[in-house]
């Protein structure tokens, strides 16, 4: 027992981002061990135990399908319209610029009002703007500036969804399985990744992109059903007299206060912002360099979906929050290492095998940072710092895919991506360096909220 409790203790003290042991200043309530013979997968899936979050989970890996084809579709009759790799990097530019510039009004918003109806408002939006673009290309009226608009306005509509969505998921599961469901949800996204782009291959070549536009449209229909039939608890909202200006501050202040959270952003918005972007020159690798066409570019997109599927179930079957923050740093440059790889490839096999372990590092980078900030936040601020979360993680994206398809147009793409990769190492050694000096108040953030700790590892 009582090298039991010297081992268990040595190993906090040498994990970064650790929770502290339930002895000194409060005590962290644990999850009853599941028992020696109790199956691995059921642990990985204990988040859908909730009935809410099954119907969040099973409605939108249906939607998340249909947005993945309706991403790859859209790139390339952006690339077949115009055969510019600029303009496909502004279009990707007008698409997430909104987020950057209004999640944090967003953020105030899920804070302040029940945060499953505005999911619904938002998902019932992005429906309407799906059907809208599907319509203009099945009747052959679409044009380049008709999809500048429209993806503007869902750029606009992601902004109030994203930080509300997020901050959603501890109210279908509670703390004790958040973590859990951090990963779950980032596993649904990445199956969607890898079925949705492969069925877009598909049906571009064949029939058309507006067909996968349309199916985008009809798959909201199961996500927003599966948010009417929730039965939410909506904890009380603390009144505020602050203005909404004062409160979009707060949240701000908060972070900029808040070492732990601030460099965890700081990383995941430079990886946003140099390393990201390689995905919105995929259009131009798969028909200028590796020469596979519509099918090719499904099966490259699909290809970093298996990779981070992957890694999000790795992370699934975590209980621990331990070790976290140096496995987002590393995972950063592994990440950066894939990439650089892959813009050498002039192999198609080869390229889709090195766009698994990109995929793969990418997902545990951001899943990893979302499970920490969301620990260490409190309920009152998660709506504006998951705002903030989304400002750096698809907020920079479009500054990214911008600067990515200008610099392509004149060294193309294969150096544009090994240049942002580049920059990626360098933000993950500056992380890493700081990382040993940020464990002490990340203990008292994570102590703070009273995250529960699962069974050793």
């Amino acid at each position: 027992m009582v090298r039991g409790m010297e081992n268990r203790e040595r190993a906090e003290q040498d994990t970064e981002f650790s929770i502290p042991s339930n002895e000194g200043r409060g005590r962290l309530r644990e999850i009853p061990p599941a028992g020696r013979g109790a199956p691995r997968l059921g642990e990985s899936l204990r988040a859908l135990r909730h009935r809410n979050f099954q119907l969040f989970f099973s409605g939108q890996f249906i939607s998340l399908i249909g947005t993945w084809m309706q991403g790859v579709a859209q790139s390339w009759l952006v690339y077949r319209l115009t055969g510019s790799s600029f303009l496909l990097g502004a279009v990707g530019f007008a698409g997430q610029i909104q987020v950057f510039l209004l999640s944090s009004i967003g953020g105030t918003i899920a804070d302040r009002y029940d945060r499953r109806r505005v999911v619904i408002a938002t998902q019932s939006a992005s429906m309407l703007l799906a059907f809208a673009l599907a319509g203009l290309t099945l009747t052959g009226y679409v044009r380049i500036w008709h999809i500048f608009v429209l993806a503007a306005l869902l750029g606009a509509v992601n902004a109030f969804d994203i930080p509300a969505r997020q901050s959603l998921i501890v109210e279908m599961v509670g703390k004790a399985d958040l973590i859990n469901a951090i990963a779950l949800n980032s596993s649904m996204f990445n199956g969607a990744r890898i079925v949705g782009p492969a069925v877009a291959g598909i049906l571009v070549a064949s029939i058309g992109e507006g067909w996968c536009f349309f199916s985008n449209a009809v798959s909201y229909i199961a996500v927003i059903a599966g948010l009417l039939l929730m039965d939410t608890r909506t904890p009380p909202r603390q009144a505020s007299e602050a203005s909404p200006l004062a409160r979009i501050l707060e949240g701000f202040r908060y972070v900029r206060a808040t070492t732990p959270i601030r460099d965890l952003l700081l990383l995941l918005g430079l990886v946003s912002l140099v390393g990201v972007p390689y995905s919105v020159l995929m259009p131009v690798f798969a028909d200028q360099i590796l020469h596979g066409g519509a099918r090719g570019l499904g099966i490259l997109m699909g290809a970093a979906g298996t990779g981070a599927l992957c890694g999000a179930l790795t992370l699934a079957v975590r209980s621990r929050i331990q070790g976290l923050g140096r496995l987002a740093g590393y995972s950063s440059a592994g990440f950066a290492v894939s990439l650089i790889l892959f813009s050498m490839s002039r192999s198609f096999w080869l390229s889709v095998c090195l766009l698994v372990p990109a995929g793969f590092f990418l997902m545990v980078q951001t899943a990893s940072s979302n499970t920490l900030i969301q620990s260490m936040v409190p309920d009152e601020l998660r709506g504006r710092i998951m705002a903030v979360y989304s400002m750096m993680f698809m907020g920079m994206a479009p500054f990214g895919s911008l600067f990515a398809g200008l610099l392509a147009e004149r060294l193309g793409a294969p150096l544009t991506v090994a240049a942002g990769s580049i920059g990626c190492i360098v933000g993950s050694v500056v992380f890493l360096s700081r990382l040993p000096g940020l464990r002490e108040q990340a203990r008292e953030l994570i102590r703070a909220q009273n995250i529960v700790q699962g069974p050793s590892e």
